[in-house]
Order: structure tokens, then C-alpha cells, then sequence
């Protein structure tokens, strides 16, 4: 049975071309099509590559929520002298290991305000252990926007203005006190300072090692490529813990906290970069062949600027991505560093100097405040997961 040949189907306008059966429409496409582009789906598709990236993340409902996590944390730090009620070196003798004293609003069915009730302590001469119980009769209404314990802002300016104070001739002590009668709370948001800071000034270390060595080494090859290869399997076959302790312990005893605070820092920078730096040379290696590189190479851009302007900046997600991942196990590092005595030193405040005090179970056993510091780092070390594990999401464009 014959099939005979189809037809081809004229459209409005259209014209044939020479002997053949292919029709040419002269008009536009645009004209012929049933169904434009929403306003939505123009700016979709005419969107750049973050703008998708972040309509990717905030679909990430939990690393959402953990950035602003991170953003108030990282907003506390820069104003902890304001926030914090006390100064980070405040003693009270009178409240030695005071557990917390949490905040009321109501003083005997009446509305008061926030407010705490005073202490009244007693000493156990069998175990010699100070017992404190709340005074209902003493109430101290807090004070918001006040003036408190002097201190210098960043080191630098003088001022004792605080968002919130005790009362006047009261205590606040929302986390309780350490062995000197040192406020927690205060203590504990001045450690966040030097903590998280460690993250952010290590990782820059390390990203600039990683995007430097991992760029000549995977756009040059050769000679240079095993040296750095061979130089990155070196580093990764030490056991990091260990090696965190020697070069800590390496540092001079004599050194002020401020270089030690540096030098911790920079020991976490130069053992972090080497995985970072396989990423950007296993990118490069894929990416130096492309035509945009190649085009670049035949203007006479020199590879300085082939690396550090066309192909770093086409995976740059990726690398944010990696960076934010690496930053809670330099956080970590800090504070084990510091629990041991290998780190931060006093007068200094870490997270880490804080837990150093809860080395001896009895202590804990008794006075379980002093472990508080240890949930602040929970919350920063998940936050920065979750919030590595959304941009490893947005920055995939299969995602």
C-alpha cells in the first residue's frame, strides 16, 4: 500500500524556498507564538547566575534560617560590650559560682516588669559549697538602656553605656557565675568574638592558599602540579588533632594573648587550604579548555588574569559553598585548642578558655552552668552546616 507523502502545512505568509518543499515564514517568530512569557518567567530567564543561585537557597528553608542565625550572632559579636551586661572581667566575691537567675515578669500576681529576685546565701560547712536561694522579698527590676560597668569598645573607645543593666545595687547573672563570680552571659558573648572571628580570618587564609596553589596547579600541570600535589598529600597525612597540638605548642609561652590569638589563626589557615585547593584545581583542569579560556588566551590575556577573572569566578559558588563548610571545623578547632590550654590564653576569652574551667567533673557535677559555653557552639556549628549544605544546593545548577 502507497503512503503518500505529507503535505507540508502552510502558514499565513509563508513563502517557498526554490524547488524545494521547506516553507520560510518572513514574519518574526514572536508573532506566531500562542503563549508569551509571563513577567515571571522573563525575569527568571534573564535572571544572572546569583540571583538564581539565591532564589535556589531560600527555597532552603533551613539554611535560610540558619544565616540569620549566624547574622544575629555574628551582629552580638560586634557590639558584645553593649550587650553584654557585665564586663568580661567583672568579679563579684559575694557571688562565687551563683547559678543562674532566670526573669520574671509578675512579683505576686502584679505586673512588675522584668525583674530578679535578690540571693541569700549560705555556706555548707560539711561540703564547704555555697547555697544560694532566690529572695522573694528582694526585687530587682532590670534596667534597659543604661549606664554600667565601664570598658574600652573594641579596645579602642572608652564607654559603659549597656542594653541592659542590673539594678541598682542588684545582681544579674542570667547564666550564672564562674569561680571568680564572673558573669557567664557576658563572658560567653565576649568569647564569641575571638571564636567565631578565628572561622572568618582562618578561612580568608585558606581560600586564598586554596584558589592560589590549586589554580597555578591545575592550569599549568606538569612539574608545578606534582609539587603542590605531592606537598597537599604531605599535609593530609598528618592526623589533624595532633598536629593542631604540635604546631600550638610550638608557640612561645612568652608571646602576648593578641599573637597567640594570630598564631592559632594562622596554624588552622595553612593546615585547612589543602582540600580547597584540590577543588579549584580539579575545576581549572575542566574549565582551562574551554572556549571562553581559550579566546582569553588568544587576546594575550596573561594566565594570572585567565585564572583570577574567567575561570575562578565561573565556580565561585562552588568554592563559597566548600569555604562556609570549612569554617565550623576551624571554629572547633579553636575551642579544642583553647579547652586544652593550647590556644587562646587568658586574659583572653574564647568559648574554648570558658570550657577549660569544666575540665574537672566534680566542678561540673556541681555547678552544670559552667558546661553553657558548649551550646553556643552547637548552635554555630550546625547553623554553618546547614547553611553550607543550602549554598552546595543553590550553587548546583541541576538542583
Amino acid at each position: 500500500m502507497a503512503v503518500e507523502p505529507r503535505q507540508p502545512q502552510e502558514t499565513a505568509g509563508a513563502q517557498p524556498v526554490g524547488n524545494s518543499e521547506h516553507w520560510v515564514d518572513p514574519e518574526p517568530w514572536h508573532v506566531h507564538r500562542e503563549q508569551p512569557l509571563t513577567p515571571e518567567q522573563e525575569r527568571y530567564y534573564t535572571a544572572s547566575q546569583w540571583r538564581l543561585m539565591w532564589w535556589r537557597f531560600k527555597r532552603h528553608k533551613v539554611a535560610l534560617a540558619s544565616m540569620w542565625i549566624l547574622a544575629l550572632f555574628y551582629v552580638v559579636v560586634a557590639i558584645a560590650e553593649v550587650v553584654a551586661p557585665y564586663d568580661a572581667q567583672t568579679r563579684d566575691p559575694l557571688h562565687i559560682h551563683a547559678p543562674p537567675q532566670p526573669i520574671h515578669l509578675f512579683h505576686e500576681g502584679r505586673f512588675v516588669g522584668p525583674f530578679t529576685y535578690g540571693y541569700q546565701m549560705t555556706l555548707d560547712m560539711t561540703t564547704l559549697k555555697r547555697i544560694y536561694e532566690p529572695d522573694r522579698t528582694v526585687v530587682q527590676p532590670l534596667r534597659f538602656f543604661c549606664r554600667g560597668d565601664d570598658y574600652r569598645f573594641w579596645g579602642q573607645w572608652a564607654g559603659d553605656f549597656h542594653l541592659v543593666c542590673p539594678a541598682e545595687d542588684g545582681t544579674f547573672f542570667l547564666l550564672g557565675t564562674d569561680r571568680l563570680g564572673r558573669d557567664m552571659f557576658s563572658r560567653i558573648l565576649y568569647g564569641a568574638r575571638v571564636s567565631l572571628t578565628v572561622g572568618l580570618v582562618g578561612i580568608a587564609i585558606s581560600f586564598a592558599l586554596g584558589i592560589i596553589l590549586g589554580g597555578v596547579s591545575g592550569y599549568y600541570g606538569g612539574w608545578i602540579d606534582n609539587i603542590v600535589q605531592r606537598l597537599i598529600e604531605v599535609i593530609r597525612s598528618f592526623p589533624m588533632i595532633p598536629l593542631w597540638l604540635a604546631l600550638s605548642a610550638a608557640l612561645p609561652p612568652t608571646w602576648p594573648p593578641i599573637w597567640v590569638y594570630f598564631g592559632i589563626t594562622l596554624i588552622l589557615g595553612l593546615v585547612d587550604w589543602t582540600g580547597l585547593a584540590r577543588a579549584v584545581r580539579s575545576k581549572v583542569l575542566s574549565l582551562r579548555e574551554e572556549e571562553f579560556a581559550q579566546a582569553a588566551r588568544l587576546l594575550g590575556a596573561k594566565p594570572r588574569r585567565i585564572i583570577g577573572r574567567h575561570l575562578v569566578p565561573s565556580f565561585m559558588s562552588h568554592l563559597i559553598a566548600s569555604a562556609t563548610l570549612s569554617i565550623p571545623g576551624m571554629i572547633l578547632g579553636e575551642t579544642a585548642l583553647s579547652f586544652l590550654g593550647l590556644g587562646v590564653r587568658a586574659p583572653m576569652t574564647s568559648w574554648g578558655v570558658l570550657l577549660n574551667d569544666a575540665q574537672n567533673v566534680n566542678v561540673v557535677a556541681i555547678y552544670p552552668w559552667l558546661m553553657l559555653p558548649v551550646v553556643p557552639v552547637i548552635i554555630v556549628v550546625l547553623a554553618f552546616n546547614f547553611l553550607g549544605d543550602g549554598l552546595r544546593d543553590a550553587a548546583d545548577p541541576y538542583s
